[in-house]
């Protein structure tokens, strides 16, 4: 199974970006697709999550609202958009990919594959 991230880049307070995560290997739908980012000197946090049966979605309370993860099935790629981008949520971004019954979507023990990362800068 290999997970691409793509999408990061440098964007000004109140932009937008989207991230997307291709998969091969792995039909997308069939699993819980999840997004992660990590700033310097912080641990990795859970942002958002689209789930494999019915589609539902989790997002972490600071991106409510402003972020949305949605899911091609033709393509086999996993999309957030990012929009009103804030200093904040400058990191690197990973998507990831759970096999099974997850424990927790917010997890990131609960994942089994991992993308590379792709950064985001935003500025003030």
């Amino acid at each position: 199974v290999q997970l691409q991230a793509s999408g990061g880049g440098l964007v000004q307070a109140g932009g937008s970006l989207r991230l997307s995560c291709a998969a091969s290997g792995r039909t997308l739908r069939d699993h819980t697709v999840g997004w992660f980012r990590q700033a310097p000197g912080k641990e990795r946090e859970f942002v958002a999550a689209i789930r494999r049966i019915g589609g539902g979605t989790d997002y972490t309370d600071s991106v409510k609202g402003r972020f949305t993860i949605h899911r091609d099935n033709a393509k086999n790629t996993v999309y957030t958009q990012m929009n009103s981008l804030k200093p904040e949520d400058t990191a690197v971004y990973y998507c990831a990919l759970g096999t099974g019954i997850l424990s927790s979507t917010r997890d990131p023990r609960a994942y089994h594959y991992w993308g590379q990362g792709t950064l985001v800068t935003v500025s003030s």
